[in-house]
């Protein structure tokens, strides 16, 4: 397989800068062009013309420069400073500095069917195909030996960012002016389809749409899957949003349900709603390679390619500004929690999560937050005992969680995780300390009903001893389904949608209203 050398010289002998939009001066052709069959011949038969595919966007429903970046960043979150000092010598340097992602696996990556298609009914007409990207030559190079259809690359190296003009101007020192067709996906490839005498697009914005109606030459559309708000809602995991309404627990336990309380929670809920759904994004960009392995998080949006990341990062701060902006309206302080909250999952998206233990005494402390959230929302002063009940029960689902993604790993003869501390033979162990977690929750819970503090709240605090019980079956049956590996990924989810999990949640909202 060919590799083509990117730092072409223009006539002048300067380079395009990475931002320069002119056209460039008239381009000397090399005295030994790599192909020189093509060279020059700008009026090929089309089934003669090779076909050159653009990478990020095109080939692959992905942006490797972002996905490279991300993927730095929560393997060795102190290395931002190390890429902000890279872009500031340019992209090139940048791209450099990335390419060397230890997750990067090309099997993974969410090729577009289309262009598949497009390639491979090329290569049957005998015609010669060629990868050109602006992302980084051994990235490039991978991904073109583990498809095999190509005959040659080009790509960015250390000092030249093959984009925009700079890619244009290497296709038609090798291929000459209208000698080949071009697949492309965004503003950056408009002059090379000005070069190109077939241009192919897939995935075009309308203004770019609008702008390639006017170049001279033949002009195909390629279909493609559009985002609906289904995929959007997805992205945010909006059937995540039933855990904020652990923010509406101490108006339930306080029984203060005044109209001024409940419109403040129902303000926080959907404050902690929109933070979460920013932290989820950026926690996915993160985990993108990790995730495309995995037997159900492979489909998610961004890692499936059904949304474009680009799309994605500007996501995160409009969700996470919007999320202040509500907060600030309740309160100092819950703007505060609400700050505390964003802090404290960031720090387990790029760090914590990969600590064994640590992990799942930080998921505890994220839904107990939740329920602090909602009493400084509401002014209400909690309870010890709610805070203790709830970061038992909830190490407890988070042990559960752990224990369902370590059995999938073990099932499917996985190799342990490499994004978590825990390795495939912890699951036993993980599974007793779930359920000592949550008997724990329950001994609390006990303690609670026999101790001085029920009488301020309950008129017949006896009839709470009928909840112990459900407690018990609820936690004992959900770590036999999950033993059975009948429970999916997060038991809250989970729990939701089980019959006998609202059935038992019921009785129990039953019993202590007749306690009350």
């Amino acid at each position: 397989m060919a590799r083509f050398d990117t730092q072409s010289q223009l006539q002048n002998g300067t380079a395009l800068d990475d931002s320069d939009s002119r056209q460039p001066a008239e381009i000397q052709q090399p005295s030994n062009a790599p192909i020189e069959m093509y060279a020059g011949e700008a009026a090929l038969e089309g089934k003669n013309r090779p076909l050159v595919v653009d990478l990020d966007g095109t080939l692959v429903a992905s942006d490797l420069l972002i996905e490279t970046a991300f993927s730095e960043l929560g393997r060795r979150p102190h290395s931002l400073v190390e890429i902000l000092a890279a872009l500031k010598r340019g992209k090139a340097a940048l791209k450099h500095r990335l390419s060397e992602p230890v997750d990067f696996d090309p099997s993974t990556l969410p090729y577009d069917p289309e262009v598949l298609a497009l390639i491979r009914q090329a290569k049957a007409e005998g015609r010669q195909v060629y990868l050109a990207s602006a992302s980084h030559e051994k990235l490039v190079g991978r991904i073109a030996s583990h498809l095999g259809d190509f005959d040659g690359w080009f790509a960015t190296n250390e000092t030249t960012n093959l984009a925009g003009y700079r890619k244009a101007q290497q296709l038609v020192e090798v291929f000459g002016e209208k000698g080949f067709d071009y697949i492309g996906n965004d503003a950056a490839d408009l002059p090379v389809w000005q070069k190109a005498a077939k241009a192919f697009a897939i995935r075009a914005p309308e203004s770019v749409r609008k702008k390639l109606v006017g170049r001279d030459g033949e002009i195909e559309h390629l279909p493609h899957t559009r985002p609906t708000w289904r995929t959007w809602a997805k992205m945010l995991r909006v059937h995540q949003y039933a855990k904020n309404a652990l923010i509406f627990v101490p108006l339930l336990t306080s029984h203060l349900l005044t109209a001024g309380a409940m419109a403040h929670a129902l303000i926080a809920f959907v404050a902690f709603s929109l933070c979460a759904s920013s932290v989820y994004i950026l926690n996915d960009l993160v985990d993108l390679q990790d995730d495309r392995r995995h037997r159900t998080k492979c489909n998610r949006p961004l890692a499936r390619g059904a949304i474009p990341l680009m799309q994605g990062v500007i996501a995160i701060p409009l969700l996470f500004l919007s999320a202040i902006a509500l907060a600030a309206t309740v309160s100092l302080s819950f703007l505060g929690v609400l700050l505390g909250y964003f802090a404290l999952t960031t720090a387990y998206s790029f760090a914590l999560k990969r600590m064994t233990i640590v992990d799942v005494i930080t998921l505890a402390g994220l839904y107990s937050v939740r329920v602090f959230g909602g009493a400084v929302a509401t002014n209400i002063v909690i309870s010890e005992w709610l805070l203790a009940f709830c970061m038992m029960i909830f190490m407890s689902l988070a042990l559960i969680k752990r224990y369902v993604e370590l059995a999938g790993r073990r099932d499917a003869n996985l190799p342990d995780p490499t994004s978590r501390g825990y390795k495939n033979s912890d699951l036993d162990i993980v599974a007793a300390l779930a359920a000592g977690a949550g008997f724990n929750a329950v001994t609390i819970f006990t303690l609670y009903i026999s101790s001085s503090a029920v009488n301020q709240l309950y008129t017949h605090p006896r009839i709470l001893w009928l909840v112990g019980p459900l407690l018990m079956y609820w936690i004992a049956r959900i770590l036999m389904l999950a033993g059975r590996r009948l429970v999916d990924e997060d038991p809250v989810v989970f729990a939701i949608k089980d019959k006998v999990s609202l059935v038992i949640v019921g009785l129990t909202a039953l019993f202590i209203v007749a306690a009350i």
